[in-house]
This record gives C-alpha cells, structure tokens and sequence, in this order.
C-alpha cells in the first residue's frame, strides 16, 4: 500500500498538561484506520494539528513522503485532508447544495452555479451509494443522512483523507451498517479514513488497522484481523479486562416507578415528551433506547424535580411524587446519576469528601437537628472511597484534581450509597474507559440484584443491550414500544429509533 500521511514525534503541550507526546504513526491509502483511546487520551488534539486548528509544538507530518506544515483547516482541505466532527458543522435552515457550496469561491464569477454542483452531487451520490436529496432543507433530514451530507461535503473538495470523530455516537443500528457500507467504497476508490472511536467491536468489524491512545502516547497499532476486543482494551486502560457481564436472571417485583402519561415542554417551548408512560418494577432495570435528543435529558429531568411537566403523573411506590421538589424525591429513595456529571453531578470547586455528603449531610445518621455527627460523615467518606475505589491524594484533595473517570465512580458513591428505591441513571458510562465502564455496570447489576429499580438512559445502545431487562424506544419523544431484551430484537430496536416502526408491529 501507498503511503499518504506519516507523523513523527508530533508533541502538543497545554497549561500543565502534555496531551500529545512523541506521537508517531501512519496511514495509507485505500485504508481505515481506526484511533482508539478514552477522554483525555489525546485523540482530539492530535486531529485537530492535523486539520490545522492546531499548532503542534513539536514533530513532523508528511505528505506522500514531503514534510508539510498545516496551519490552518482552509490548509488542510486544500492539501486533501477533510474531517467530520462529531457535532456537525452544517446550517440547518440551508439546502443540501447550499450547504455543501459554503465557503467555496463562485464557479461562475460572482455567481453561483448551484445546478452544476447539484450535478456533480448526484453523480458523487452515485458512485459512493449514498442516496441525497441535493434541494433538500438540512433540518428536514435525519441525523444519518446529515452525517452522509458532511462525508459529500468533505469529497465535493476532492480529499484523500478523511477524520470521522465519533462517528456512530449519534446513529442507529441501521444506520451504522450504511455508514460501514459507504466507508468500504470510499477507501475502494482509494480514499484513507481516520476514525476516531471508544467503541472496539466497530472497531473490529471497519478497520484494516488500530492506533491506541494512552495517556498522550501511543501504545501501539496493530492489524485489526490480528486482535480482538479483549486485546484492545487492555490496550486502552493498561491491564486485562473482564468485556463479559454476569448478569443473573432478573426478578422483579411490585412496581417502584409509574409514569402516567407525562407531557413535558423542551427549553424551546415545544414538545419535548408525549404522552409517556411506563413501569419499573423492583429488582428490574429498564433501559431507554434513541438517538440522543429524542427527549432522554427532559425524562432525565422531569423524573428527577429538574425540569416541570405540564401534564401526566409520577408515582414512587404508588405515593405522586409529581410535583415534589428533587430533595424531597431524594428523600423518598430516588437516587440520580446524571447525564452531565461537571454539570449536575459534582462540584469541581469542592473536595471529595464534600461532594460525597453534599447530598445526604443535613439528614440522619450525619445530622441531628442542625448538628453535625462527624463520626458517622468520616465513616461513611472512608466506607465510599474504599467501596467505590476512588483513586485521589486525600479525601480533602479539590474533585478537579481527579480523572474522569474517578469523578464518576465519586458521583456513583454519592448516589447509590443510601440504599435507593429508584436509580435513574443517565448516560453512566459516558468519557469512561472500558475498566471504569465494568466497574459501574456491575454496581447497577448489584443494585438490581438488592430489589432496587433502575431506569438507565443511554445512546450507547450495546450498553442498553446488556444491561437492560426490557427496553423502551424513544423517538421524538414518544415511545416507540417497550420490548423484552434479545439480541434478535436489534434490528427492531433500530428501526424503532429511526421512527420506523412501533412495537404492536414487531412483538414483545
């Protein structure tokens, strides 16, 4: 294979932190290339120097064999190197031809030849098998089809290769197995992608070869064919790790949590959930399944005293805990792992040992009428530290000084340490690495087998998957069905998030 970029010892160092060091790889041509490493591994530095946001402090990058210097992302598409971010760079009240035309110079003069492109798109559509509307409005399309917009835009400017950062984060199983589709006849063409990804079975089944982060450095690549899940994760995070749950039998009991036909506004003022209802019972986790904005944070909040509802019930053991203030819910058992933890789950400013009673400390055994019980505070600090495994220099060391993954398993401790009645979990694992991602699914798996109801609202869809008792499909803000949990249910799940089907349609 030809090789089309080469980096050699790229550094970038921020205020304190070394994000890239002596990082060394390369990708050839007609290749996928998939780079792997949880939050704060250096993946996003690293693809911004190379689209040229980015400045590297020291290092080399070469083209076809020539040294270059990117310094700006105009650059970096007129070299041949285009990339997709995550949260799409598109105008939504455009066209798909408007769109894709943006910030190119005019082909005829001052004017626009909006036909031409049109022409060119389609006939780019064909050859690469993704079916696009060329006049259609961006906000009327579905997530999966703006992504192929972005991925058009990026090869109307003629790249030869291409960063997708993240790029199933925000679609559906079906919609994956497009996106493979059309990967596979890029890189035919000749085309190398970079893509960017946590998510290692994916990784396994579209790559030719892997590149692991750790820590700003590169631990290695290999070939993907040579390796498998197991061997990259204990890439990832340093040592072996267990990818297998040992999830026994569910057995629920009464019925914990009932919503009764919740209407909820968004920020917007619009519907942001419709007529939702369903049941948790004790001892039974129920995952909410859906492309991420389909109404999961207003649940989240409605659920929890954050957000107001403007019609519908919400019952806890059968008591209307509807228009309770969240501290009142908290009292009654309802314990929140919110989906945003620097928002909502933790104070940065505040040590550990203060996030881990802010909760609880005005309540017994840690109070008594005002008065503080400091023997039953440090007890229960030392017991959550060494419960929960939370790494840190001491108990009164600032939570900013901790990873990311040790502020998660301090939000766990904080919310699961007072034998809840309800769990509404929310994006648990989101920035873990695999080793903290086992830790925290087998904390639920505990809490389930105590008889605690557990509501888990996540995008990573194989996470719902194992997790799960039943699934309950959101789309838009209604729900779409709630089905048992089978791997043969996948296909319909999906089309349940892309708001294809409804579960009478498809079974339980």
């Amino acid at each position: 294979m030809v090789e089309l970029l080469r980096i050699e010892n790229l550094s970038k160092e921020f205020p304190g932190v070394l994000a890239n060091d002596r990082i060394s790889f390369s990708i050839n041509e007609g290749e996928i290339l998939a780079l792997l490493g949880e939050n704060g591994a250096g993946k996003s530095t690293l693809m911004n120097c190379l689209y040229g946001m980015l400045q590297p402090d020291s290092g080399q990058l070469f083209w076809k064999g020539e040294p270059i210097q990117i310094r700006n992302s105009r650059a970096a598409v007129d070299l041949g190197i285009g990339m997709v971010h995550q949260h799409f760079m598109l105008i939504p009240v455009l066209s798909v031809v408007e769109n894709i035309v943006l910030g190119l110079p005019p082909s005829r003069g001052p004017f626009l030849d909006l036909d031409r492109v049109e022409t060119r798109l389609l006939a780019l559509s064909k050859e690469y098998g993704m079916d696009i509307d060329p006049r259609a409005l961006v906000w009327q399309l579905p997530v999966g089809i703006q992504q192929r917009v972005e991925i058009m835009k990026a090869l109307y400017r003629n790249i030869k290769l291409l960063i997708l950062d993240e790029p199933t984060a925000v679609l559906t199983p079906q919609e994956v197995s497009d996106l493979f589709a059309v990967l596979k006849r890029l890189t035919a063409s000749g085309l190398a992608v970079i893509m960017i990804t946590h998510k290692l079975e994916e990784v396994v089944a579209i790559s030719d070869r892997a590149t692991v982060l750790r820590d700003g450095r590169v631990i290695g690549t290999v070939r993907t064919r040579d390796t498998d899940a197991h061997q990259l994760a204990k890439m990832m995070v340093g040592r072996e790790v267990v990818l297998e749950l040992d999830k026994p039998a569910a057995n629920p009991g009464k019925i914990a949590l009932e919503v009764r036909n919740l209407q909820v506004s968004g920020d917007r003022g619009l519907p942001a959930l419709r007529d939702v209802s369903f049941t948790i019972s004790q001892g039974e986790i129920l995952g909410i399944a859906g492309v991420d904005g389909n109404g999961q944070l207003e649940l989240e909040e409605v659920l929890t005293g954050l957000r107001a509802l403007t019609d519908g019930k919400i019952l806890l053991q059968n008591e209307d805990i509807t228009k309770f203030s969240p501290s009142h819910r908290h009292k009654l058992g309802l314990a929140h792992i919110p989906s945003d933890r620097l928002d909502r789950g933790i104070a940065q400013t505040l040590t550990v040992e203060e996030n881990l009673v802010a909760n609880s400390i005005a309540e017994a055994p840690y109070s008594n009428r005002g008065i503080l019980n400091f023997g039953q505070i440090h007890g229960f600090i030392k017991h959550s530290i060494s419960e929960y495994h939370i790494r840190s220099s001491s108990a009164r060391a600032s939570l900013s000084t901790l990873s990311g993954g040790n502020q998660q398993r301090v939000v766990l401790a904080a919310a699961l340490s007072h034998n809840p009645k309800i769990i509404i979990a929310a994006q648990p694992t989101r920035g873990l690495d695999v080793g903290v991602t086992q830790q925290v699914y087998n904390r639920l798996l505990a809490e389930r087998s105590k008889g605690t109801a557990i509501l888990l609202i996540s995008t990573e869809l194989q996470e719902i998957l194992a997790l799960s008792d039943r699934i309950a499909v959101m789309y838009r803000g209604e729900i779409m069905g709630i089905v048992n949990t089978s791997p043969d249910m996948l296909q319909n799940i999906g089309l349940m998030m892309a708001g294809l089907r409804h579960a009478e349609n498809v079974g339980e």
